[in-house]
């Protein structure tokens, strides 16, 4: 008795410095200004176990390990406050009451730490874990009993009257075992039955996590031979939509087995969730820093370099460096961060897919979250019907969803039916994947559409040289269409650069190919120029990781220019009868493009000549789709020269200023002189 007079103390101390008790007085406050009775009445506490340990050890001890035995002292304890207090007249016994324990965090130790790659999971104590995991699928949120009131059956019976039977929810609790028809009544065994209009409703959402490293094998990583499986999470009231689909959280919960009959399932009842980003200490290597010192005369040499050296295992170094380009900047941009313009999508058009291909393969595990779609395969989300008994529609994450924060390589365009390829237009242009709940199908009596944001970067290719099939030739279309080839136009414009490989049938290129497959067959696994032994996989990896962390300004002189050219083309375009009006989207692209690059010669401002690059291939790219104007760049102008001389190292400085005085010259002609229409 001494031992819980001093936990049940200990409480009070704890409840009067965490502002428990300040809580308390104002929740009961609400429950007297609706001026609805209830039979049970729910009260969430946020507990720190560390704060407890420090203030009483066995309460601590107790919260961490019999979370069951803690609630029933905090319910005491409330109870008696409310009672002494009068926050509530109407509450009669203890059993009213209802608190709910939610452990904020737990002691850094791995006996807490619950993996999620382990196996089997269901073996461990009904205690307190954190867990860390990505969010695959979802249901919609559906109703649960908090709280119910049974009455006995005879009416000579003092239970049959008053608030003796209650029965409330506990982790791991089905709703059969806080709603059923065999109870018995504890004083005279007659039957109970439910005073229905008693009965307290909550919220229930049900989330699957597994494992982070379990999207590898989505990927192009090389994964162990290991056993990841997913988690059925229980999200309850307020934490109800605290999850998304895609995103990594950190749950503290109480695993419980939830039993179904014939069979029992593991699940976890969510007690607090944080969103979850996980940090490694990125260093850029040496060779990047000797780079970077070495490069600071030019704000354009480091990113050049880095550039030219990419991809060296696949392809030897100075091969389509445009490309690579932008696939470099298209990773530095691959973040999570809602409502920012950071979405850089990539299509290569090439008439050799084979190289290209392996190109993207083999830059996809430097990105954050790498994911490969088939083409078969489910792009946005799917529906199926929830396994644990709510009968409810369960939302599984497609590849787009699954790649949140990284990049989706959708691989062949030319390999994807018809209906597949407007399914990406649509989420390339909206941004968003909406999911239609047929209610009749799923037990509710109305239907409904459930929205999540894309945030992931789409890479793919297609064959220029293959005729479109399923294309109407047009006799009015745009200069620019005919380069597409199987790539639909309007598919083509929701991706925002799009780069033309410039493969030639020289025989250096030709030698320079043959030579680097047959060392590659030669010397498996060795570095095959110098750029591979003084710039590794590894160094890359760190560059990007840094790049990706830093948060960039813009400059004022890059955003004149931005504006300029964008207000100075859109104008010019939209006059020229060969061209299509340039879209809104493109002032997005173009700052994406000088944020990244900015990010990648790891500047933390974005200057003029990042914005050089942005114009530079931004105009590449409405030049493939809606063709040059005669009036922005004639064919003598250096604009064709500069993208060619992408490939040079040695005249790019040259050719970049002379680039960068023309696109002054021209938004000076054209964006000052800019009248409403």
């Amino acid at each position: 008795m001494d031992n819980l007079l001093s936990l049940k103390e200990a409480i009070i101390i704890y409840l009067d410095r965490s502002g428990g008790l300040r809580k308390l007085m104002d929740d009961c406050n609400a429950i007297k200004g609706a001026h609805q009775m209830q039979a049970v009445y729910r009260f969430s506490f946020d507990v720190n176990p560390s704060e407890v340990l420090e203030l009483d050890a066995t309460l601590g001890d107790c919260i961490l390990h019999d979370p069951l035995k803690a609630a029933s002292l905090f319910q005491s304890v409330c109870f008696l406050s409310i009672k002494t207090l009068s926050l509530i007249e109407h509450i009669e016994t203890e059993n009213q009451v209802n608190v709910v324990l939610k452990p904020t965090h737990l002691p850094p130790f791995p006996n807490y730490c619950l993996d999620l790659s382990e196996f089997p999971c269901g073996y461990g104590p009904m205690r307190p874990f954190a867990l860390e995991g990505l969010v695959i699928a979802m249901t919609r949120v559906t109703k649960y009993t908090q709280g119910a009131r049974f009455l006995c059956s005879d009416e000579k019976c003092p239970c049959s009257r008053g608030f003796h039977h209650i029965r409330v929810h506990v982790p791991g609790a089905t709703e059969s075992a806080t709603i059923r028809s065999d109870f018995m009544c504890f004083l005279c065994s007659s039957p109970l039955k439910e005073d229905v209009k008693s009965r307290v409703l909550g919220d229930k959402q049900l989330v699957e996590l597994i494992h982070v490293s379990a999207v590898d094998v989505l990927g192009v990583h090389d994964f162990a031979f290991l056993r990841y499986q997913s988690v059925t999470l229980f999200l309850r009231d307020e934490l109800c939509d605290s999850m998304r689909i895609g995103h990594l959280y950190r749950v503290v919960g109480i695993p419980a087995h939830v039993h179904q009959w014939p069979s029992v399932t593991w699940s976890v009842e969510a007690c607090s969730v944080q969103p979850w980003t996980p940090k490694c200490p990125c260093v850029v290597s040496k060779n990047f820093q000797n780079l970077l010192a070495a490069s600071a005369c030019s704000p354009w040499r480091f990113t050049a370099v880095v550039a030219n050296s990419f991809g060296s295992p696949v392809i030897p170094p100075g091969l389509y460096n445009t490309l690579k380009l932008g696939i470099l900047l298209s990773l530095v941009q691959s973040e999570d961060i809602p409502d920012a313009p950071n979405h850089l999508d990539v299509l290569a058009l090439t008439s050799d897919t084979l190289i290209i291909d392996r190109l993207m393969r083999s830059s996809l595990p430097l990105s954050s979250r790498g994911i490969l779609h088939a083409p078969t395969g489910e792009l946005l989300a799917s529906l199926s019907r929830d396994e644990h008994g709510a009968g409810t529609a369960n939302m599984h994450a497609g590849s787009a969803l699954l790649a949140t924060g990284g990049i989706c390589l959708l691989g062949d365009l030319t390999c994807y039916k018809r209906d597949k390829l407007e399914v990406l237009q649509s989420a390339l242009e909206n941004r968003t994947v909406s999911v239609f709940i047929p209610g009749k199908k799923y037990g509710d009596d109305m239907d409904q559409q459930i929205s999540f944001p894309i945030q992931c970067n789409f890479w793919a290719l297609a064959d220029a040289a293959c005729p479109s099939k399923r294309t109407a030739k047009c006799d009015n279309a745009v200069l620019g269409a005919v380069e597409m080839g199987s790539v639909p136009l309007q598919l083509a414009e929701a991706f925002g650069l799009v780069v033309q490989c410039r493969e030639t049938s020289s025989d250096p290129l030709l030698l320079s190919m043959a030579v680097h497959t047959l060392r590659q067959a030669i010397l498996p696994g060795e570095p095959l120029y110098p750029a591979c032994m003084q710039f590794t996989t590894q160094d890359y990896k760190e560059l990007l990781a840094q790049a990706r962390d830093l948060k960039v300004d813009m400059s004022p002189t890059a955003e004149k220019m931005i504006h300029g050219y964008y207000m100075a083309s859109r104008r010019v375009r939209s006059h020229s009868t060969q061209c299509s009006s340039v879209s809104v989207t493109s002032i997005k692209l173009l700052i994406s493009m000088a944020q990244a690059h900015a990010k990648l010669s790891l500047r933390t401002q974005v200057l003029e000549e990042d914005a050089v690059i942005a114009v530079l291939l931004c105009e590449s790219s409405v030049t493939l789709k809606h063709g040059a104007s005669t009036l922005v760049f004639p064919p003598d102008a250096v604009f064709p020269c500069a993208l060619h001389d992408l490939d040079s190292l040695h005249y790019r400085d040259v050719t970049l200023e002379k680039f960068r005085k023309q696109i002054l010259d021209f938004v000076h002609t054209y964006a000052t002189c800019i009248v409403e229409e």
